[in-house]
Formats: structure tokens, C-alpha cells, sequence
């Protein structure tokens, strides 16, 4: 199926995110147009420690209206590389380095209307590293064991989906601690 890109024109630009109208030829040659998030791209964090914990931060979330649990995350600065961003999201968000970070997997939030494409990385190894965190960041940071983490996911009491995706491309690499 061919779909044409005919035109696209820039509705608004903010510092994480531009809306852009992007005009499309379809395959029967109808012509239709549709609202896109353009977004540079962003990481989520699996952190656990020699302990078993894993590492979440509990934040207030606009689109939620309430304070949500989830894994460290951030945006990508332009053109910046998903292991750099994972690097420094983890000492901003948690205080914390790791000695290893290993890339888990990747995949678009909701390709329906962002282009936003997520990296996921499981980090081991954890170390006392802080980083300040942005400015507008107030998070609370909360450490749960493995098996309790994956007994809330299921309950449904885990609510941000990139912490569901995450905590299931982890679970290969971590089940053997819960």
C-alpha cells in the first residue's frame, strides 16, 4: 500500500514537542490529513540493584492528574543518542550510574499520532552518581523488590505504559532474582 506524503505544515513548537499537519495521499487516492506529534525520541530505565530493587520515581502527571509510579525516564536532547539520554535520565531521576546498561529493546508510543520512539535499557551496577534534576522535576524515589513489582504490574495497580513495557522486556534478564 503506498501512502504519499504531499505537504505538512507546523501548528506549534514547544521545547519538547512540535504539531505539525501532515497532508497524505492514501492508497485508493483519496487525500486526508492528520495531526502529528513530532517528538525527538525518549528512554525509560529498568534500574535494579544488588539487592533486587527496583528503582521507580513517583511524579506528578498532567495527562493523569494525579502523581503516577514509574521507571526513570526522559527525553532525547537533538540528535543525541538513546544510551547517553539513559546515562543521564538515571543520575538525574534516581541519583544513581551504573556500571552496565544494557539496551532491551525499542518501539513507538503510539504511532497513531507521535512519532515518538522509545528506548528501553535494563541498568545494573547501580552507584551514587546525582545529577541535579530539571527543574520542574519533583520526584519521589521509591525502591520495591522484584517479585512485588511484577505482583502490582499484573494487578493492574501499575498505570504508565512505558513502565509496563519496560518491566516486561526486563523480565527475561531479571526473573532468575525474583
Amino acid at each position: 500500500m503506498d501512502y504519499h506524503q504531499i505537504d505538512r505544515k507546523k501548528l506549534y513548537s514547544g521545547p519538547v514537542f512540535d504539531v505539525v499537519k501532515v497532508f497524505l495521499q492514501l492508497p485508493d487516492q483519496r487525500k486526508k490529513s492528520y495531526d502529528l506529534v513530532e517528538h525527538n525520541g525518549s528512554v525509560t530505565i529498568v534500574p535494579v540493584d544488588d539487592d533486587g530493587q527496583i528503582f521507580f520515581v513517583r511524579q506528578y502527571r498532567v495527562g493523569a492528574g494525579q502523581p503516577v509510579l514509574e521507571l526513570p525516564a526522559g527525553v532525547l536532547e537533538h540528535n543525541e543518542d538513546p544510551l547517553v539520554s539513559a546515562k543521564r535520565e538515571l543520575r538525574e531521576e534516581i541519583g544513581m550510574g551504573a556500571r552496565e546498561l544494557k539496551k532491551l529493546g525499542s518501539f513507538y508510543l503510539a504511532p497513531g499520532y507521535t512519532s515518538e520512539h522509545m528506548t528501553i535499557f535494563l541498568a545494573r551496577g547501580l552507584y551514587p552518581s546525582p545529577l541535579d534534576p530539571d527543574e520542574d522535576e519533583f520526584l519521589e524515589i521509591i525502591k520495591l523488590p522484584i517479585e512485588a513489582v511484577y505482583q502490582q504490574a499484573f494487578a493492574g495497580r501499575i498505570q504508565d505504559g512505558k513502565t509496563l513495557a519496560g518491566l516486561l522486556l526486563a523480565l527475561p534478564d531479571i526473573k532468575k532474582e525474583a
